[in-house]
């Protein structure tokens, strides 16, 4: 049988396997990430209740995290304002009808928490 015969190649993958391709990034100088802060909302109330809902009914089979009661001083540019946060921290979709914030899924404990920093008093309502 004639032809080329191809040589053997090492699968032991050798010292460039190892390298990180994101390792001199570093000491070029580059900033560090950002770390985002509970940004306290101006004009809070300390201790403000917030209702946390878990609802199903009426979407569909979709779960969706509620939020509502909030104090009637909070404006509605306060309220788009929390509920972006509130979007970028739990990694979710939402929207706001009225004075009631809806996130996408079943965020409730991750609210809680995020509205807890923030200086809210969170009650989980409805079961």
């Amino acid at each position: 049988m004639s032809g080329k015969r191809q040589e053997k190649r090492s699968t032991q993958g050798g010292e460039r396997l190892n390298l990180n391709p994101f390792g001199d990034l570093q000491s070029a100088g580059l900033p560090e990430g950002k770390t985002q802060k509970a940004r306290p909302v101006e004009g809070l109330a300390k201790g403000s209740r917030v209702e946390i809902r878990r609802e199903k009914a009426g979407r569909g089979g979709k779960t969706v995290t509620t939020l509502s009661a909030f104090a009637t001083h909070l404006t509605q540019r306060d309220l788009e304002r929390l509920l972006k946060d509130l979007k970028q921290s739990c990694a979710c979709g939402g929207t706001l009808k009225g004075r009631i914030l809806e996130l996408q899924g079943d965020v409730c404990e991750r609210v809680g928490t995020e509205l807890a920093a923030r200086g809210f008093k969170p009650v989980r309502a409805g079961g």
